[in-house]
């Protein structure tokens, strides 16, 4: 299924800042998410909504990689040393900035064995210094699927493409908690994963579906999945422990369906934008990468130093508040460290 040449897909730079606002919006309401029972429950029912209504921001990102990286031909070294040189290098510096912020924070501490030191230091870069940095680990291992997927996707008729994501799904589905009695002995985790958000975001990319109403029924099945995930996620809050985040999961049946709606909505959505803001919208597009490493230590220092946060005031305006501050915020400061000589373009994402 080969995207013909005329094939205007730049309605994924919007898609792309949406995304990067919800998932920066789902971060600041995941803090009241978990002051369930210590918060009026109007308060942590919104702070259910907003979370629901903004996951579809990771599931989006890789469906973009995928929209813009699958329908290419790769020399196998070349993509690594491009790809994973512009994500482990930024992934690198902020890393041991978040690792600097835990020993300011006091979360971790340094004694005066250098070893062990620098080895407290390793085990943080290769398990995460930081609660949002899960999104790189994974998208270096798709970085590494990418250049077999490709081929399977631009060698693969429609049919091909779509049998694949209909057994991704089926195996998503049958994997779930409530359901996994019913799974299977046959091994059928080779279409598990985000891989499957690649090609989905290839698909619905460049796939005319030519319905009717389209739009509409996007609409309707973001609003029901918005719905069933703040819902069930309410039913199952102590499944099998409290926070039961199986509706929250990335990777489930309803963050798909919340997503794929989400990705076509913006695809059918023509927006007329002055030259003016499509310049801000590209400008805001090259550092998204970066926006998205930092966003969590501006959010700490916004809490901490300023005390914005989802306490500010009521959480229908102060989550989507907060969001915006560290938008605001964090968007110059990885501009001005990308403009530092010599090292700023490497590091700052």
């Amino acid at each position: 299924m080969q995207p013909s040449k005329s094939a205007n897909i730049n309605w994924i730079s919007n898609i792309r800042i949406i995304a990067l606002y919800a998932v920066i919006v789902l971060h600041c309401s995941s803090l009241l998410l978990m002051q369930y029972g210590k918060v009026p429950m109007q308060e942590w029912w919104i702070a259910d909504f907003l979370n629901a209504i903004t996951r579809f921001a990771v599931p989006v990102f890789v469906m973009i990689t995928g929209a813009l990286l699958l329908n290419r031909e790769y020399e196998i070294g070349d993509f690594l040393k491009k790809r994973l040189t512009r994500v482990v290098v930024p992934f690198l510096f902020w890393s041991l900035v978040y690792v600097g912020y835990s020993w300011y924070n006091e979360d971790i501490k340094f004694g005066s064995d250098g070893i062990a030191n620098v080895r407290q230091v390793l085990h943080l870069l290769l398990h995460g210094a930081s609660y949002h940095l899960w999104y790189v680990y994974m998208l270096i291992g798709l970085y590494f699927f990418i250049p077999v997927l490709s081929k399977f996707v631009r060698n693969a008729s429609e049919k091909e493409i779509v049998y694949f994501l209909i057994v991704w799904l089926a195996v998503m589905l049958i994997t779930q908690p409530y359901l996994v009695r019913y799974n299977p002995a046959v091994d059928m985790h080779y279409f598990a994963g985000f891989a499957g958000y690649l090609v989905l975001g290839h698909y619905l990319a460049y796939k005319d579906f030519n319905i009717k109403n389209l739009r509409l029924y996007m609409v309707l099945l973001f609003v029901c999945s918005i719905v069933i995930i703040a819902v069930a996620s309410k039913l199952v809050i102590g499944y099998p422990q409290f926070p039961g985040t199986m509706l929250y999961e990335p990777v489930s049946p309803a963050v798909v369906a919340l997503s794929a709606s989400a990705f076509i909505i913006t695809k059918l959505t023509m927006v007329q934008m002055s030259p003016t803001v499509t310049r801000i919208r590209d400008f805001v597009g090259k550092y998204n990468y970066g926006i998205y490493l930092a966003h969590a230590l501006v959010l700490y220092f916004l809490d901490d130093l300023a005390g914005i946060s989802y306490k500010l005031c009521t959480p229908i305006v102060s989550i989507p508040l907060t969001a915006l501050i560290c938008f605001l915020i964090t968007l110059p400061l990885v501009w001005a460290i990308n403009k530092l000589p010599w090292i700023g373009k490497w590091i700052s994402g």
